[in-house]
């Protein structure tokens, strides 16, 4: 297994994406229980497993985190992804983001990175980075690297 880390330091180097989906809202929203539904429900394809064992009393306090801010996308009542921002002094971590089966590779992605880039920056962001790994949907890495990330580390993992 691979993981690779992308990173933006200027807000200049954001090749935008419009939003084009009147259809689809974005809303950042605060409640540990969306948390949670979401990380099960967009991570459940790609292995994401890191939280599997939390507690409520330990989604409670991470998404009450003032640190943490939490978009979701919707169309109608139907989710269609989230991504979780999480700040340590001037650097912004994508922590999470993604698509739900249902909405993946209906041309969302871009233009929801787009939105999570744009708020990163606005959130007074010196530096915004993630991570990925290979588990991830195949069209992950080409989509941040078309929004203007860049590589600057490579993990090969041995399992």
């Amino acid at each position: 297994m691979g993981t690779t880390f992308l990173e933006m330091h200027d807000p200049s180097a954001h090749r935008r994406k419009p939003w084009t989906r009147s259809d689809v809202m974005i809303t950042e929203e605060r409640d540990w229980r969306l948390n949670r539904t979401c990380y099960a429900r967009v991570g459940a394809g790609w292995s994401w497993t890191a939280r599997s064992g939390w507690t409520e009393d330990r989604w409670r306090e991470y998404a009450g985190d003032p640190k943490v801010r939490t978009w979701v996308v919707r169309r109608g009542n139907d989710l269609a992804g989230y991504a979780e921002l999480r700040r340590e002094g001037g650097e912004v971590e994508l922590a999470y983001f993604g698509l739900t089966p249902d909405f993946t590779g209906k041309g969302l992605g871009g233009g929801f990175l787009s939105r999570m880039l744009d708020e990163a920056w606005g959130w007074g962001a010196t530096r915004v980075w993630l991570h990925t790994c290979s588990l991830d949907h195949p069209g992950a890495v080409p989509n941040y690297l078309a929004r203007g990330l860049t590589v600057w580390k490579l993990v090969e993992e041995i399992l």
